[in-house]
């Protein structure tokens, strides 16, 4: 069985590092909007939903509003997740990294 001590002060920076990435992470907003503004959602670099704001005028259109919420909702999404490949990147010197191996 692998014993992630035995490599020693490299593993320890590593997970030092990935510890430091998701507060990074946690803490990294970004924002997307829709409709001109009528929409606004704001999300973290961890994928978490930290504000909706809704126009009163795109209160009278239900499946516009929908349409609205939705395409802010993933201009945000993808806002963060360019921001967190900045990031990691930054992290791993150039060193491309496999998706899925970080939490974000």
């Amino acid at each position: 069985m692998f014993d992630p001590s035995s490599m020693g002060p490299l593993f320890a920076g590593l997970q030092q590092a990935m510890q430091n990435m998701k507060k990074v992470a946690a803490e990294t907003q970004c924002e997307g909007t829709s409709g001109g503004g009528l929409v606004r959602v704001v999300v973290t670099g961890d994928n978490q939903v930290v504000s909706v704001s809704i126009d009163d005028a795109a209160m009278d259109d239900r499946e516009l509003l929908e349409d609205l919420i939705r395409a802010a909702t993933a201009e945000a999404l993808r806002k963060a997740r360019e921001a967190m490949a900045g990031q990691v990147g930054a992290l791993a010197g150039g060193l491309p990294l496999p998706p899925g191996l970080l939490p974000f």
